[in-house]
C-alpha cells in the first residue's frame, strides 16, 4: 500500500469517526447533557462552540465567516503540501502527522458549514435531521460539537495567588472533540519527533553565503 493510499485512509477514517460521534451526540443528547465514562475525570459532556478549537470564541457572524474561510484555505494548503510529500522520500510519520491535521481541520469545517443547515437547536431538546422549519443557522454559521471533558484536577487557588486567589479551578477545563485531538496530536508529534527533519531540510535549501575577500 502506497503512502498516498495510507494517508487518504487516515483522513477518511478520522473524518468518519469524528462525524459519527458528533452526529450521535447531536441526535441523542441535549445541550449540557453528560455521562461519566471513567469516574470523574473522563466525561462525555455535550457543548457547542462558535469559534476555534477547545471552545475558544472568535468574533460574531463576520468572525465566523473569516474563521471558516481561513480554515478552508488552510486545508487546501495542507492538501497541496501532503500531495508533495507523497512524491518525496520522507519518513511516513510526517505524512501521518499532516494527514491527522488535515482530517481534524476538515472535521470542524463540516460542523461550521453544514450543521446549522441540517440540525435544529439542541437547547432543551434533542436535535433532529432536516427539521421542517429549517436548521438553526445558515451556511458557514454552524456551531462545532464538542464532547470530551477531562476534569483531572480540581481545587481552589490559594488566597495569595494573584488575581485568581480564592477562585475554583479545574484542569483540564476545555471541552473538545476528536477533530481537535487529531490536529493537536499531529502538531505536537511534528514538534517532538520531526522538528529536526524540517531543520535539516531548511539548512539544505538555504544558500551558502561567503564573506567577500578584500
Amino acid at each position: 500500500m502506497s503512502a498516498k493510499t495510507k494517508s487518504i485512509l487516515i483522513i477518511i477514517v478520522v473524518l468518519l469517526l469524528d462525524q459519527a460521534l458528533k452526529i450521535w451526540i447531536k441526535t441523542n443528547m441535549m445541550l449540557g447533557d453528560e455521562f461519566v465514562i471513567a469516574k470523574n475525570w473522563f466525561i462525555i459532556h455535550f457543548v457547542e462552540n462558535n469559534g476555534m478549537a477547545f471552545g475558544l470564541e472568535f468574533g460574531s457572524h463576520i468572525g465566523k465567516y473569516f474563521l471558516s474561510i481561513f480554515r478552508i484555505v488552510a486545508v487546501c494548503a495542507i492538501g497541496w503540501y501532503i500531495s508533495k510529500l507523497w512524491k518525496k522520500d520522507v519518513p511516513f510519520g510526517i505524512i501521518v502527522c499532516f494527514s491527522l491535521i488535515m482530517a481534524g481541520a476538515i472535521g470542524n469545517i463540516l460542523d461550521s458549514a453544514y450543521y446549522g443547515l441540517i440540525f435544529n437547536e439542541s437547547y432543551g431538546q434533542v436535535a433532529s435531521w432536516f427539521p421542517p422549519g429549517g436548521g438553526y443557522s445558515s451556511f458557514l454559521q454552524g456551531r462545532v460539537v464538542d464532547m470530551f471533558y477531562f476534569p483531572l484536577i480540581s481545587g481552589t487557588y490559594p488566597s495569595w495567588f494573584p488575581y485568581f486567589g480564592g477562585d475554583d479551578f479545574i484542569f483540564f477545563r476545555p471541552v473538545f472533540n476528536l477533530a481537535d485531538s487529531s490536529i493537536t496530536v499531529g502538531i505536537i508529534s511534528i514538534l517532538i519527533f520531526y522538528r529536526r527533519f524540517f531543520d535539516e531540510k531548511q539548512n539544505q535549501i538555504e544558500p551558502e553565503t561567503e564573506i567577500p575577500k578584500i
